[in-house]
């Protein structure tokens, strides 16, 4: 186990910056996981973190010692990568034993190493069996298992699961947190999936554009997002983000009052989860908004609305026992403690 600390980096492709001041600590035994929409850095951070691209300004320490200038190979970091890049022609056995074989580790060793790997992954009865006749689960439990011979300080992801079907993913993300807990390795996770995310990390790291947006527990992200990108990207579906108006220090929507307030800080955008959201009679909530399409799921249900004083749309998220249908008027109530504001800049403000 290690931890890793990233000091001030900057990757630049030609004159496009992929990280941008990039500092953070992944603490020992963590199960970190960076997030992001696609192009905003979080694998290029990663792959920083492996060696397998070079920085051009700041510093990589993992176990407190300064790997900026090392090799991969002298990193003592594992990857699992997206595609799990198995010889067709070996056994699983010798597709987990071959990196050990090339690096002289002794045949005695190499095989204590590859069934202590099959053991915790379940792939014993599978040693003697090709690539080609096992499922993509096994398959990519192959993968982990050569990074797990290794022994590595961190084990690094890169996306692992995005090949596989949705209920595979499911159970492959169930096998990993069971494997973090049996290791208690420091992990390093790459998705876009906010549901792998959320469920898997320690803390989640969210990327945007090459910059760290906020990082924090799942729970401390959703609930306390810091800016209204995480507030949006972390949801599905995502939070419920109006553009309202201020009037003597009270916000607006259209001619409905949200909510007083007294701090210097005027909002530019309110915001709010589905699941927050109180369904009253017409006319005696506080705001009036007409459902659009109802999206009925079995155990819960979503209600797109749109306001009928604005421009503006709501999502609500009920038990799935209501009879709402497209047309219908409801009013909505929102209880203060979930209520999100943001400034003209995407800055969360009146946060505790």
């Amino acid at each position: 186990m290690a931890n890793v600390v990233l000091s001030q980096v900057d990757k630049f492709y030609g004159r496009t910056q992929a990280l941008r001041d990039v500092s953070l600590e992944i603490k020992n035994g963590e199960f970190a996981v960076f997030v992001g929409p696609s192009g905003c850095g979080k694998s290029t951070l990663l792959r920083a973190i492996a060696g397998l691209e070079d920085i051009h300004q700041g510093t990589v320490a993992i176990d407190d010692i300064d790997v900026t200038a090392k090799a991969p190979s002298e990193r003592n970091v594992s990857m699992v990568f997206q595609s799990y890049a198995l010889y067709p022609h070996m056994s699983v056995f010798d597709n987990m034993a071959f990196g050990m074989k090339v690096n002289g580790v002794k045949a005695p060793e190499r095989k204590e190493r590859v069934h202590t790997a099959a053991r915790i992954l379940r792939l014993e009865e599978y040693l003697q069996r090709k690539p080609s006749q096992l499922s993509g689960g096994q398959r990519q439990r192959v993968a982990i298992g050569r990074a797990i011979v290794k022994n590595p300080k961190v084990f690094l992801f890169d996306e692992p699961l995005s090949n596989l079907d949705a209920k595979l993913r499911v159970q492959m993300r169930i096998e990993l947190q069971a494997l973090h807990d049996q290791l208690g390795s420091t992990m390093i996770y790459v998705t876009h999936d906010q549901v792998e995310a959320m469920t898997m990390a320690d803390r989640i790291v969210v990327l945007n554009e090459g910059v760290i947006e906020q990082t924090g527990t799942p729970m401390e992200l959703y609930h306390k997002p810091a800016t209204e990108f995480v507030a949006d990207f972390l949801g599905s579906p995502s939070m419920n983000i109006i553009e309202v108006e201020t009037r003597e220090n009270s916000v607006y929507l259209g001619r409905d009052k949200l909510i007083s307030y007294s701090n210097e800080a005027t909002p530019a955008k309110f915001g709010i989860r589905p699941e927050h959201i109180r369904i009253g009679e017409a006319h005696k909530g506080r705001v009036d908004v007409q459902v659009t399409v109802r999206e009925s799921l079995g155990g819960e249900a979503y209600l797109y609305t749109k306001h009928t004083g604005s421009d503006a749309t709501f999502v609500i998220k009920t038990d799935g026992m209501d009879n709402y249908q497209a047309g219908d008027l409801i009013s909505l109530e929102f209880s203060e403690s979930h209520m999100h504001f943001f400034n003209g800049k995407g800055t969360a403000i009146w946060a505790d």
